[in-house]
């Protein structure tokens, strides 16, 4: 039975860990559904988004540009990821209102451990009012109202957040209910949240 298309629709702080678990996440997909894609938010400014800045209504553009995206692959019966820090909570009911299969992915994490991970120093430049406009330093991060799934990713492993992502996903009958199946004998579900 054909399972559906879906996007996973992370959110979280920069450093929160959205990027380490869509990749181990994307390896599940793949070798269950043959195959996913990733939208990570670095590649997408780089390659959709070239020319928009920092500015809230460039972030918009930005977050609007990967929900189309994501709506087309989503109908189209791919599973997809979408991983940016999607700060605007308006804008993830607008990505949730047009792709309808959408599961959101909060990866909760303290500033104070998103720091200590940042490799690049990004927050250590904000912090000394070198980059102005960063979220969770002098940017606004809306937590999110209602996600279908919350990894407290200073507190469980990627794996384990991973977990409770399939987990979810094959509740919701998006993923084979037997590991490994390939979706042959899989359940087909509507989506709870659709």
């Amino acid at each position: 039975m054909q399972l559906p298309g879906f996007t996973i629709w992370f959110t979280g702080l920069p450093c929160s860990g959205k990027s380490t678990i869509s990749e181990i996440l994307a390896e599940t997909i793949r070798a269950e559904r043959g195959m996913v894609e990733i939208l990570d938010g670095d590649v997408i400014r780089t390659n959709l988004s070239k020319g928009l800045g920092f500015s809230r209504e460039d972030r918009e553009t930005n977050l609007k540009r990967i929900a189309f995206v994501c709506t087309l692959l989503t109908r189209n019966g791919v599973p997809n990821i979408a991983a940016a820090i999607s700060p605007f909570q308006n804008v993830r009911e607008y990505a949730r209102e047009s792709i309808g299969n959408y599961v959101e992915v909060y990866t909760r994490c303290s500033l104070e451990a998103c720091i200590e991970r940042d490799v690049k120093g990004m927050y250590k430049k904000a912090l000394a009012g070198e980059i102005k406009g960063f979220t969770g330093v002098d940017d606004p991060f809306d937590e999110p109202e209602n996600p279908e799934v919350i990894c407290d990713t200073d507190k469980e492993t990627p794996a384990e957040s991973t977990a409770k992502i399939v987990k979810y996903l094959r509740d919701n009958g998006y993923m084979p209910m037997t590991p490994g199946s390939n979706g042959k004998t899989a359940k087909t579900a509507t989506p709870s949240r659709a």
